[in-house]
């Protein structure tokens, strides 16, 4: 068959799909672009001519910006357990290296993405061409190699003939949950346009496997004895135990077994809020229960968890504590110098099979009564009478229901691991891998896209929504509906607070006009956000104390189309941090304020364990 190489990747991507469980789905959902000179006439054309009805369909989605799509389609394959994802095509220049921290959430987050921006001329007949770069070094450089550190995997089609082996090996790694995250295939401008007859079967219909690896049998064995062994165990769930679907099987073996579940960020959802296992969130935001848990446990057996530092504390939260570790890859299976078992996480739960063994019953019993304590804490943090954060985070989860929550950076992701109540596995979407300012509107309209049944709730700070508010209106062109509850307290709140306390002063934090003094320390700058969102297609409500929040969010919800709650909100957090993160001190400083919190650091630093 005669087709354009770009033209052969279109049809090829609309016949691949994933299957796990027996159950079929599209792989590739659909492509996200923005077109410029590296990709309208290769991709863009063909995008063009299948929509025609002359191809297998591809469905293709307007972006207002190259990061943000990547994020949607990040965000969509989060909410589809992984197996399904968008591909996303840029021209070559700003385009192709705009993607590059979208990627590397992707990669960092262990969630595919398809990335395809157009690269320079394999002929290179046209010289030097717009946006090229050029090494001295070599002409076999581009932009593009930016991607190669932040993609699974990476190649760059010269030769249409080349195309078939990457596109293989890129369905391959998509599909991997071990391996997963970005991948790239770099498409020269002119080898889109080129001609070739490809084979036939190359636009087979083709269904990917994904695998739920068994654990090793030896391996098993182990772990049975690491958990015999243990009186007071802990379990960590991590995001692994959501995509696997792991969690009724995962909440059946800590009933049976008498084990408290901790949860981190990717986690957190795994085990029903108020059940009599969840002892909360985990880490430098964890709840005061899972803190002191984790403090005092034998055994941490970790589901799907890569072990951050928010989720170790740095190294410092787990005492003298073994490790058991759950995981598909067994990079993140041998971590903390654990016992491994590498397997499918509910494959590995339904394996591993103790006997009769259970926790000690103190310790079963404690875990419940220090959940209880915390539960009336988090309570008596999310009411009052002033709109503080931890109140209008209240007063969301109460309107939430079924539906799901989206945030990313600054404070909230700390005071919704601590306070959100979540129902189900679905409902809490907190991208928190690498906590990226611009994710959430951009996110949330992934998580619509997949789950178009759920109402989403977008949670973003003025900081954040100042760095990608434009994908409301891609929302709004698409007709998909959000509920955006902005937040402005006038700055970056979370790195303000850290500014202070390592003697930073606050420098930078703060959104205010440079005064007399030469410092940004004037007036609040007069930026109306609540009119940019209108002006990017949305509706707008105000609110500024409870009463005004929960009835526009009331509206807002009751809405057809994608609605803005703005709100300012006033002083007071939820409840501080229990464990300790590493951000160095200056070692030397004339500011008393820096010395002591040296003088803190250093002793938090003695508490650090090295895990051999």
């Amino acid at each position: 068959m005669r087709l354009t190489t770009a033209q052969a990747l279109v049809r090829f991507l609309s016949r691949q799909w994933s299957e796990r469980d027996g159950v079929e789905r599209r792989l590739i959902e659909g492509c996200f672009g923005i077109f410029g000179h590296g990709n309208v006439a290769g991709i863009g054309q063909a995008l063009a001519e299948q929509g025609a009805g002359l191809r297998d369909e591809l469905p293709y989605y307007l972006a207002r910006n190259e990061q943000a799509m990547v994020h949607t389609a990040v965000a969509y394959a989060r909410t589809r357990d992984r197996l399904s994802t968008f591909a996303c095509t840029t021209s070559i220049g700003p385009g192709a290296t705009n993607l590059v921290t979208g990627a590397a959430l992707a990669t960092i987050n262990r969630l595919p993405v398809l990335l395809l921006p157009g690269d320079v001329f394999a002929t290179r007949a046209a010289g030097t061409v717009l946006q090229e770069l050029e090494d001295p070094r070599s002409y076999d450089v581009t932009v593009n190699d930016c991607l190669r550190p932040v993609s699974r995997f990476f190649d760059r089609i010269n030769r249409p003939e080349q195309l078939p082996a990457a596109l293989l090996a890129a369905m391959r790694v998509l599909t991997d949950p071990a391996e997963t995250g970005a991948v790239t295939l770099a498409l020269p401008q002119d080898v889109q346009a080129e001609a070739y007859d490809w084979p036939e079967e190359l636009f087979a219909r083709r269904v990917w496997h994904v695998a739920r690896p068994e654990p090793e049998p030896a391996a098993l064995e182990r772990a049975v004895r690491e958990l015999r062994a243990s009186r007071r165990p802990l379990i960590v769930a991590g995001g692994g135990v959501k995509y696997s679907g792991a969690c009724d099987d995962l909440l059946a073996f800590a009933v049976r077994h008498g084990i408290p579940v901790a949860e981190t960020q990717a986690g957190k959802g795994a085990v029903p809020y108020g059940h009599p296992c969840a002892a909360g969130a985990i880490g430098h935001t964890g709840t005061a229960a899972a803190v002191a848990l984790a403090r005092d446990a034998d055994l941490v057996i970790g589901v799907g968890t890569r072990y951050t530092d928010f989720t170790t504390a740095s190294r410092t939260l787990f005492g003298r504590a073994r490790f058991l570790n759950v995981n598909v890859a067994a990079f993140d299976a041998a971590k903390n110098a654990a016992a491994g078992l590498v397997a499918d996480a509910r494959q590995a739960l339904r394996a591993l099979d103790p006997g009769d063994w259970r926790a000690d019953p103190e310790w079963s019993a404690l875990a419940v009564r220090l959940a209880r304590g915390w539960q009336e804490v988090a309570d008596r943090a999310c009411s009052g009478p002033e709109l503080t954060q931890p109140v209008l985070l209240g007063l969301v989860n109460e309107a939430a229901h079924g539906g799901v929550v989206v945030n990313a950076a600054g404070s909230m992701p700390g005071d919704l691991h601590r306070l959100w109540r979540a129902s189900d596995p679905g409902q809490y979407h907190v991208e928190y891998g690498y906590s990226c300012m611009g994710y959430e509107i951009a996110g949330g309209l992934g998580v619509k896209l997949a789950a178009p049944e759920r109402e989403v709730f977008v949670l973003v700070g003025d900081g954040s929504y100042l760095m990608m508010a434009q994908e409301i209106a891609t929302a709004v062109q698409e007709g998909v509906k959000l509920v955006v509850v902005l937040v402005d307290n006038g700055g970056f709140a979370s790195i303000g607070a850290l500014s202070e306390a390592v003697g930073a002063g606050r420098l930078g934090t703060a959104y205010r006009a440079r005064g007399g003094s030469g410092q940004l320390d004037g007036d609040p700058l007069p930026t109306d956000l609540a009119a940019n969102a209108a002006s990017l297609g949305a509706e707008v409500l105000t609110a500024s104390d409870p009463d005004s929040f929960r009835q526009a969010l009331d509206k807002a919800v009751a809405a057809a189309r994608t609605t803005v709650v703005y709100a300012r909100t006033a002083p007071g957090s939820g409840p501080q941090a229990l464990a300790w993160w590493d951000v160095p001190v200056a070692e030397v400083s004339g500011l008393d304020p820096v010395r002591q919190a040296r003088e803190r650091y250093a002793a938090a630093k003695r508490e650090q364990r090295l895990y051999l």
